[in-house]
């Protein structure tokens, strides 16, 4: 073997494992969101969850994305730990498949064959010209992503070919075919260099890939292979099981540490099922014979499946011994609430549609606490409470704290590769909506504290002011109500909505304020307290502001027939285009004018 053969050998395993990552990339993020509907239907049935781990794993070519995930998934609260063991043992056996993919190699048919279109050597530029289609050619939402699998699949088995063009001079070096003699008669030595492998490559995939391009020198049998792949179990999990653990809540490395004992239990019962069958014979025919590579991939498949069908019935006694080992995180004496921040567990950006969603869920209670702080402060302003005050302060720490945890994890999912596209959208969108929440709980803050100035200068609005504001409340809880659920339920029509009434809750705006003009020109408003009331008109108009652009982002985000600039989607709506639009607001119109209508039929000349 001279020098070009290494350094085709070595170009050969960068183009192979360079086509593994972005083919796998791709299939996690076409996915992404049949993972996350898949994995809503596990149970505490470890059988269910079993299926859901091999299917999953199966699709996105990565038994360590799928634990890394459900790592995620269990530290963010979305799934129990003892959920968590079913998905890692399917995990285990759903990673066999890439393998079974590689076997291809073995493909040996006449050149008339239709077989030959499965050989590498014909799939390699297939796959690489519909990538190449799809990325250049075809402007469709998807395209991207399948020419990146496809793309990676071509580039996965160009150096697969690489490879074993570049090693099959070694069948010929004697050195080489002693070495593995060698691990024959010293499993230890296997046991350990294919440990060392997977640690370094960090994927037992490609390990066993690059052993399946070894395969084809003809030098490897049975008896000098097993012990490498046992070998590569270990190097993956503990690979596996440190990125489940690094900052991760006490069940998230719960599914680590599981990994790492169910590996260990397929390490014990492989080395002694292959010991016992050896010594009766029963491995006689295959133990020194050439293995190939669709034999390595039955090999590796078959230690797998067997363990884990063996194990599967043990899967309490599996959560007991690593619920032994990994203690409870102590509890400490912050608010439950703020606990809501572990649902952005950065363990879920390996499936961005989990990470939107986690971040999803973070949202509704952000945009849930400013809607309760709106109508907390409206509260103040007729019957001041200073615990309720103090409430809505705290609340609006919780707002502020959940605000700056929500985007630094949004800009940290936006910064990887596989971010494009929708869920790129939807980054940007949720990143716009949380502003605007975040916003209108400040103004909600606001609203309390104007309550608290007219608290301490022990002064009141007028009955008549007070039944003013009771009104524009009623239109302003009005318009909230529909933002949330415009935000939570990703509802167009609720969206829809808010405009009218936003509409509406100005007109009240600029009446309010004709009217308290008209008080201090009769000399019977007290100016002191009329400045904090128009305080507290501006406050609302604006909370109603940032409620009209929630709604518009929402509309421009899920409707595809919606105009994409926002201006010219407004200017559309008031321009009296849209009768749906038109119907809502004369409805909310004659309401609320209405009952401003009656407030006013009680005057009185009390200050304000």
């Amino acid at each position: 073997m001279t020098i070009f053969n290494a350094i085709s050998l070595l170009g050969g395993l960068a183009l192979f494992l360079y086509g593994m990552r972005i083919m796998g990339n791709g299939l996690s993020q076409s996915s992404s969101t049949a993972f996350k509907n898949a994995l809503k239907k596990v149970t505490n049935n470890p059988v269910a969850g079993f299926l859901v781990g091999v299917v999953v794993t199966a699709v996105i070519q990565s038994s360590t994305a799928t634990i890394v995930i459900t790592s995620g998934l269990v530290g963010a609260g979305l799934m129990t730990f003892k959920q968590s063991i079913g998905i890692m043992l399917g995990a285990n056996v759903g990673t066999t498949v890439t393998a079974q993919i590689i076997r291809l190699l073995d493909i040996n048919a006449d050149s008339g064959s239709i077989l030959n279109f499965f050989k590498p050597s014909t799939l390699a530029p297939i796959a690489a010209i519909i990538g190449i289609v799809c990325i250049m050619f075809i402007k469709k939402q998807n395209s991207g992503t399948v020419g990146q699998i496809a793309m990676g699949f071509g580039i996965l088995f160009t150096g697969l070919l690489n490879m074993t063009a570049a090693v099959s001079p070694l069948s010929e070096e004697p050195w080489f075919a002693n070495m593995f003699t060698s691990v024959s008669a010293r499993p230890l030595l296997g046991f350990i260099a294919g440990a060392a492998a997977a640690f370094l490559i960090q994927s037992s995939s490609a390990t066993i890939g690059i052993l399946q391009a070894l395969a084809t020198t003809g030098v490897l049998t049975f008896s000098s292979v097993y012990s490498i792949i046992i070998g590569i179990y270990i190097g993956d999990c503990v690979t596996t099981a440190i990125v489940c653990s690094i900052g991760a809540k006490a069940d998230a490395k719960r599914t680590g540490i599981a990994h790492i004992i169910f590996n260990l239990c397929v390490v014990v019962l492989v080395s002694a099922g292959v010991a016992i069958l050896h010594s009766t014979g029963a491995l006689s025919a295959i133990w020194s014979s050439p293995i190939t590579s669709g034999g390595i991939a039955n090999t590796h498949t078959i230690f797998r499946l067997a363990c884990a069908v063996i194990l599967l019935p043990f899967t309490r006694v599996l959560e007991k011994v690593t619920r032994k080992i990994v203690k409870d995180t102590p509890v400490t004496n912050v608010p439950e609430k703020y606990h809501d921040a572990e649902l952005l567990d950065k363990a879920l950006y390996g499936s961005p549609a989990l990470a939107i969603s986690s971040v999803r869920k973070a949202m509704i209670k952000v945009a849930q606490t400013a809607g309760n702080n709106y109508h907390k402060a409206s509260t103040l302003i007729s019957d001041y409470v200073p615990e309720t005050a103090a409430q809505i302060e705290e609340d609006e720490e919780f707002i502020d704290f959940m605000t700056d945890h929500i985007n630094a994890y949004l800009v940290g999912l936006a910064d990887l590769d596989t971010t494009t596209g929708r869920t790129s959208d939807l980054v940007n969108y949720n990143i716009k909506c949380v502003l605007e929440f975040e916003r209108i709980g400040d103004l909600a803050l606001n609203l309390a504290q104007n309550a608290q100035e007219l608290n301490a200068k022990n002064m009141k609005l007028s009955p008549v002011a007070q039944r003013e504001m009771t009104v524009i409340h009623n239109a302003m809880s009005e318009v909230l109500d529909w933002a949330v659920a415009a935000y939570r339920d990703r509802g167009i029509e609720a969206a829809k909505r808010i405009e009218p009434v936003e509409e509406v809750v100005d007109e009240l705006v600029e009446d309010l304020r004709a009217r308290h003009v008209e008080r201090l020109q009769k000399g019977i408003c007290n100016v002191i307290v009329g400045s904090t009331f128009l305080d507290m008109l501006v406050n609302i108009e604006r909370i109603s502001d940032q409620c009209s652009n929630i709604g518009v982002y929402t509309i421009a985000m899920f409707d595809k027939d919606a105009d994409a600039d926002q201006h010219e989607y407004l200017h559309r709506l008031h321009s009296g285009v849209d009768p749906d639009f038109n119907a809502w607001y004369a409805g909310a119109r004659e309401k609320y004018m209405g009952m401003l209508q009656i407030a006013e039929q009680y005057p009185d000349t009390e200050e304000e």
